[in-house]
């Protein structure tokens, strides 16, 4: 019996329709930008595989650092005990955050993060004794598939069968210059109940890689800011250099309260989550009453190595090289988009920093349940890449270790796609 006919007796795959998905493809290794199955078929993981793999699959460096630490410490409780790789990742991961993010709280994925950062915002006016239980979010974002990431994401398919069971959110459209003022006004009217404003900043990923303008974000944060509302900037997907800067949030000039990573952090080596905060959300927390303290934690929290992965993805991250390879990229995303944007199938074509999305012409309203997404999932899978689209966008949202030739023969694939489909 082969690997896919095991799969097929034994696993239960994410986001698919188990009973018309067609059979997995069994992967057996990866290197750099590739993916390898069992028959030896290469394939171009354009999309960083679920947007995780910044530095590329089996990077030594990481490897090493991780068999290293397997060999010293595998895990240890972290509820009254702490260990190295803990301390230096949140000290190291401190030094590249705006200044005002000075502690770090561990979890295990980027729903997780956010549960987190929902929990401390929620928490911190019911220790102040104040009332605010009411949350601020955007129209189509996502946080996550557990129950308060869910709650804080646009309602769609994803959570429709829950809708019922969430907690009331405010939403909002995102900011631009037709309504900018009107959602300052709305902030205000509501500030007296609002525990916090949660955002994607500048990219909605799962949304449909929809991208809006820094300098609106930066309005309404310091709206936000003027009228006493925490906000929680949600990097799990645009952290670690995915938007051109090392994080989303230096494309403005305020800073959040509460930051969540997850993804890139470890290059997708394994799950680990982050929320760091601010020491005015982490003083609320200190008190000689008990009934204050931030009651969450995970079996895994701050598990020895994944950070060690973490701090190896670290070393590659800051390396002066990654950063050019991220304005390699970027640029050469920018000469693609100018040569296919007025194509008539092109209905728009967007980037921010390495992330470069199309929307492809259908004659329908953009979907996620787009009939054409299958078809191009297929096409380009027999081309040996990995695209993942969502309804009729397509992304290319590469390692940052692709290379120029491997990055042209997707834009070739995707040009040539235009023409045939």
């Amino acid at each position: 019996m082969n690997l896919v006919e095991r799969d097929l007796k034994v696993i239960w795959h994410p986001y698919t329709q188990m009973q018309t998905a067609l059979p997995p493809i069994p992967i057996v290794r990866g290197e750099g930008a590739c993916l390898f199955d069992e028959d030896g078929k290469k394939y171009i993981d354009a999309v960083s595989s679920w947007w995780v793999n910044i530095h590329g699959h089996a990077h030594p460096h990481i490897a090493q650092k991780v068999a290293e630490q397997l060999n010293k410490l595998e895990h240890v409780i972290f509820a009254g005990f702490t260990h190295e790789g803990a301390v230096e990742l949140g000290e190291r991961l401190l030094k590249l955050l705006p200044g005002n993010q000075k502690k770090v709280f561990y979890s295990d994925n980027g729903s997780t993060a956010v549960e987190v950062a929902i929990k401390m915002c929620l928490q911190y006016w019911h220790n102040r004794g104040e009332a605010r239980t009411k949350i601020l979010a955007f129209n189509n974002a996502y946080h996550g598939d557990t129950f308060g990431a869910m709650a804080v994401s646009g309602r769609s398919a994803f959570t429709a069968a829950f809708d019922s069971l969430l907690f009331e959110v405010e939403f909002i459209d995102l900011p631009d210059a037709g309504n900018i003022e009107r959602l300052k006004s709305h902030i205000s009217h509501l500030k007296s109940q609002l525990a916090c404003f949660i955002f994607e900043p500048l990219v909605q990923g799962a949304g449909g890689m929809i991208m809006y303008e820094a300098q609106y974000l930066e309005e309404l944060m310091a709206h936000c800011r003027q009228e006493g509302v925490l906000m929680i900037d949600d990097e799990v997907f645009t952290g670690f250099g995915r938007t051109g800067k090392p994080f989303a949030c230096y494309h403005v000039n305020q800073q959040p309260d509460i930051m969540c990573f997850s993804k890139g952090l470890t290059g997708g080596t394994m799950a680990l989550g982050v929320t760091t905060c601010s020491t005015q959300i982490y003083d609320a927390f200190l008190s000689d009453d008990k009934l204050k303290t931030l009651f969450h934690g995970h079996s895994f929290t701050a598990n020895p190595v994944a950070c060690a992965a973490a701090l190896a993805s670290m070393d590659l991250f800051t390396d002066p090289s990654t950063q050019k390879n991220i304005d390699r990229i970027c640029a050469a995303h920018l000469e693609f988009s100018q040569k296919i944007e007025y194509h008539p199938k092109v209905k728009t074509i967007r980037q921010t920093g390495t992330i470069l999305a199309m929307e492809w012409e259908t004659g329908d309203n953009t979907s996620y349940f787009n009939s054409l997404r299958d078809k191009l999932y297929q096409y380009f899978l027999a081309a040996g890449i990995i695209l993942r689209p969502l309804g009729n966008v397509i992304y290319i949202l590469p390692p940052y270790c692709i290379t120029d030739d491997e990055l042209n023969y997707v834009y070739a694939k995707v040009a040539q796609a235009l023409e045939e489909i």
